[in-house]
């Protein structure tokens, strides 16, 4: 499972330093951008917490949003990633997710590569 996800975020990783895929950003204007991997294993994650209540999810996504935005004034905080053998790639944990994201130093953007879910989220 592991070697499949850490593909899978390889896989990420080479459309964005290829100029391959569609990065979009995660607010209008920000230097931060989602994978389509990001989108979709944010997507499966908010439809598993359909069965929470409403403020469950509301508070889910406005923290994630919280620890997105300002993740570029705690970079340094974050460890690198598991996946990786790469500094400029980290992971943050958060509400029983790991995130993993590419810090594009060149040309100052961060790159959210995936989201996995790996424990229950409450």
């Amino acid at each position: 499972m592991q070697n499949e996800l850490t593909q899978q975020l390889q896989n990420e990783l080479d459309k964005y330093l290829k100029d391959t895929g569609e990065f979009t950003p995660y607010y209008p204007g920000m230097n931060i951008l989602s994978s389509e991997l990001y989108k979709k294993q944010l997507k499966d994650i908010l439809e598993l917490l359909k069965n929470q209540s409403e403020t469950d999810i509301s508070s889910f996504k406005m923290y994630l949003d919280t620890i997105i935005v300002n993740m570029h004034t705690k970079v340094k905080k974050y460890k690198k990633s598991i996946y990786f053998h790469d500094e400029n790639i980290k992971n943050i944990e958060n509400q029983g997710c790991t995130i993993t994201f590419y810090i594009d130093e060149k040309n100052n953007r961060y790159i959210l590569l995936g989201i996995l879910k790996v424990k229950a989220v409450s």
